[in-house]
């Protein structure tokens, strides 16, 4: 598979769940904590599963507008994504992720909405990241 790359960027982590990430470009900086659930400390940083989950929805409805303007359907400004997302252990061994996605069109008509997000899911470099990797459920609220 070829990409034909138009922005790249870079971030780097030092102490892994429990130290900091931020990019090159000084924009972002987050400190991270491992959450209570994991065995961490908890505390007032972030987790990668949450970085994940921002990341995801906003792309996600970018991946909407897109289809949006592919199959002539408006995509309303209130739109919204809720990604949930989960990690535990793998039945195989070592650990796994699990996504949902909430999706809010209001004012699209039920049809409609579900040809956006099935063409959005298509879109999506989040989802095509994911496809085979893990299950993604999709749930128009």
């Amino acid at each position: 598979m070829s990409i034909d790359v138009k922005y790249v960027t870079r971030a780097t982590a030092t102490g892994g769940r429990d130290g900091e990430a931020r990019t090159e470009d000084g924009r972002f900086a987050v400190k991270l904590s491992t959450p209570k659930e994991l065995g961490g400390p908890g505390g007032d940083g972030t987790n990668p599963e949450q970085l994940f989950a921002s990341g995801y929805s906003a792309c996600f409805i970018g991946a909407l507008k897109v289809a949006g303007g592919q199959l002539k359907i408006r995509v309303p400004q209130d739109v919204s994504v809720t990604a949930t997302v989960g990690i535990g252990p793998r039945s195989a061994g070592g650990f796994g992720i699990t996504a949902d996605l909430e999706i809010s069109l209001p004012g699209v008509e039920r049809a409609d909405a579900e040809r956006l997000v099935e063409a959005a899911h298509q879109i999506c470099p989040y989802s095509n990241a994911t496809r085979n990797n893990l299950d993604v459920g999709l749930t128009i609220v």
